[in-house]
């Protein structure tokens, strides 16, 4: 087993019963799935990887109150510990925060990765309507820079309603890593603050197909050239549901060397879907070893070092 799986979610029972408690019984459009450890590695085991990088999923913490964001966020983050101390070889985690309390979110940033030894952080692409890159979250974004952590940005639900029939999980998500990746740029986080290794999920929704239009605008708007294509190209990429030929060769044309890493999201993709998206991947880079390899397990390595241990 080689895979080192960057996009993978957790579900605690803990968390699930808040989430019903709060009327929640759905992320994205899709039905809360079961979840287990036993059940991840199980899927694990069937796609040759090795490892899992655990995050939560939208709806994050913050459900409304931010103390009791913070409770949850803490109680999560010492689950997703406790896992990787009981198989460092098959789990890893990101560690998640209660934003957009944003106090909050530093402190147990802080103590998540310090203490806790997290692998990273996960933020959602939009916090209850606040993306990331807004000059609200610079005292988080900061503190992440400082340690030059791996950050995990993964979609939210649009600050918008949803098109009928068309659930959430199919497009919007796509548009709100995209918007997320573009409001990081535009306000220049990824420039003053190039210790952060971010990666977008999916792919980076819709960045890599409209990278250059994105970088035009903003040029446009007075930002140097130079530094909107560099600040758009410093992203690093999953391929959770991409591993298709229709989304991998932009991805490929527009990520640099050493950025793009295997995804899953199981199990909110299910084991159907992430058959077909990691074969539809092993098809792609078939006559590319040292591709598939690169977005197999080594990309990941630079970025985790410590799984190169297991």
């Amino acid at each position: 087993m080689s895979r080192i799986d960057v996009h993978q979610h957790l579900l605690p029972d803990a968390y699930v019963r808040r989430l019903n408690a709060e009327g929640i019984a759905q992320a994205g459009g899709r039905d809360l799935p079961a979840w287990s450890a036993e059940g991840a590695v199980a899927l694990m085991d069937d796609h040759s990887i090795a490892t899992g990088v655990l995050s939560l999923s939208t709806p994050g913490t913050h459900l409304g109150d931010d103390a009791r964001a913070l409770d949850l966020a803490r109680e999560i983050n010492d689950f997703g510990a406790e896992l990787v101390k009981d198989r460092p070889d098959r789990f890893g985690h990101f560690a998640t925060v209660p934003l957009p309390y944003v106090d909050g979110a530093v402190q147990e940033s802080v103590r998540a990765l310090d203490e806790l030894g997290a692998d990273g952080v996960v933020l959602l692409a939009n916090s209850r309507g606040t993306y990331l890159g807004d000059p609200a979250f610079d005292p988080l974004m900061a503190e992440l820079g400082r340690r030059s952590a791996v950050v995990f940005v993964h979609p939210a639900e649009l600050p918008a309603p949803a098109v009928p029939g068309l659930p959430p999980f199919a497009a919007d998500f796509l548009l709100d890593t995209t918007r997320a990746a573009a409001n990081l740029v535009l306000h220049g986080i990824p420039h003053r603050h190039p210790g952060l290794k971010i990666i977008l999920s999916h792919a980076g929704g819709f960045l890599p197909y409209a990278a250059h239009r994105i970088a035009v605008t903003l040029v446009g708007q007075g930002h140097d050239p130079g530094e909107v294509f560099e600040d758009l190209t410093s992203f690093y990429f999953d391929t959770a549901l991409s591993g298709s030929p229709a989304a991998l060769p932009s991805l490929l044309a527009f990520a640099r060397p050493g950025h793009v890493l295997f995804g899953s999201d199981w199990p909110f993709a299910p084991d159907a879907a992430v058959k077909y998206f990691t074969d539809g991947l092993d098809a792609f880079t078939a006559d590319d070893e040292d591709l598939h390899q690169a977005i197999d397990s080594a990309n990941a390595l630079a970025l985790f070092p410590r799984l190169a241990g297991h």
